[in-house]
C-alpha cells in the first residue's frame, strides 16, 4: 500500500531523533561525522538520505540503514508518481 504524501526523512530525523535528545544540528553533525551544512540540507528537505548516511544514522540512533533508505525511497517515489502523466514514455512490448 502506498503512503499518501510521506514526510521527508529529514523531518523524521529531526522530530524522532534530534529533538527528543535535545541535539542541535551542530552536535548531531559532529556525532555523525558530517558537516553541519550536509545535515542541515537533509533536515530541511534539500538533500536526501544516501546509503552512506543511512549507515551513519543507523549506527548513531540504533536503527537500520534499510529503514532510512526505505523512507527516502517512499518519499522520492511518491513525488515521482505525482508527475507520471507528464512523462513522455512509449509503451514497449514483445512482438
Amino acid at each position: 500500500m502506498k503512503m499518501h504524501n510521506p514526510p521527508h526523512p529529514g523531518e523524521v530525523l529531526r522530530k524522532l531523533c534530534l529533538e527528543p535528545l535535545g541535539l542541535t544540528v551542530t552536535e548531531a553533525a559532529k556525532a555523525l561525522g558530517v558537516s553541519r551544512k550536509t545535515l542541515s540540507s537533509i533536515l530541511n528537505g534539500r538533500a536526501g538520505i544516501s546509503p552512506k548516511m543511512a549507515v551513519r544514522l543507523s549506527l548513531a540512533f540504533n536503527t537500520t540503514a534499510e529503514s532510512w533508505l526505505n523512507q527516502q525511497m517512499q518519499y522520492d517515489l511518491w513525488h515521482a508518481e505525482r508527475n507520471r502523466k507528464r512523462l513522455r514514455v512509449q509503451k514497449l512490448s514483445a512482438a
